[in-house]
């Protein structure tokens, strides 16, 4: 099944694009962020400079609207999804803020092609810019459309829960915020997955539905973390582990 690209998986070649859906020709800038310094987070959105470039991590085609990180590439099933009365319908919904439909564009060809975790993430990307925006009533209705979709896909790991329970505490879903961290809890998850569950678990108690990083649930850096907005995919070793890695003792 497809994932989310990260920002910088796109083409790094200059000049114009051809869309993979329509095949209009645009003028795309590449587009390749520099490693977040900052620590990411509980949901993993990145830390700065990275956080702050949001408006460029997506492409769209000026013809038929399709937003993808490289939109000459496309699924089969993608132009079908942007024909769709629904997509049309997104991209003429004003009431969205125009880098939010973006997004949720994104996400919707995600989901008619059946990636529905990797439709999730940019549901969340989403809700990432409501709060830049500061509107927080997109922001919690976006993050429990990507709580719905990762839980209609396939089974979650502990990695990818520990985000469905931040993402239901930021939206204020208090109860199912702690059933979910409670349960993740029982399972005896890796360490450092423990770790934030127990930051997420009093965080929930409180009723703080803020913005927390992930080194506030870890022990204290020894250096910067280097972490993109997606889970990192070196060899054998999941996103958190990487975490653990850089901050945990001795680095």
């Amino acid at each position: 099944m497809a994932e989310i690209p990260s920002p910088g998986s796109r083409s790094a070649a200059a000049g114009t694009i051809r869309c993979g859906v329509c095949g209009t020709e645009s003028r795309q800038p590449p587009f390749r962020p520099s490693p977040p310094e900052q620590p990411p987070d509980l949901d993993l959105r990145p830390g700065e400079p990275v956080r702050s470039t949001m408006a460029r991590w997506l492409q769209q085609c000026p013809g038929c609207g399709y937003c993808a990180p490289d939109i000459s590439r496309a699924h089969p099933a993608a132009a079908e999804a942007v024909r769709a009365a629904p997509f049309r319908a997104l991209l003429a919904d004003t009431s969205i803020p125009p880098l939010g439909r973006r997004f949720l564009a994104w996400a919707l060809v995600l989901e008619e092609t059946g990636a529905l975790h990797a439709s999730a993430e940019a549901t969340l990307q989403a809700a990432w810019v409501a709060d830049d925006l500061g509107r927080p009533e997109l922001a919690r209705s976006w993050r429990l459309d990507a709580v719905a979709l990762w839980r209609g896909g396939p089974p979650l790991d502990a990695e990818q829960t520990v985000r469905v329970v931040d993402a239901l505490r930021r939206a204020e879903a208090w109860d199912d915020a702690a059933a979910t961290a409670d349960g993740l809890a029982r399972t005896a998850p890796p360490e450092v997955v423990a770790q934030v569950v127990m930051l997420e678990q009093r965080l929930i108690e409180a009723g703080d539905s803020g913005r927390h990083t992930v080194a506030s649930a870890l022990p204290p850096p020894s250096r910067r973390p280097h972490v993109s907005h997606q889970r990192i995919a070196a060899r054998g070793e999941g996103f958190w582990a990487k975490l653990k890695r850089l901050f945990g003792k001795g680095g």
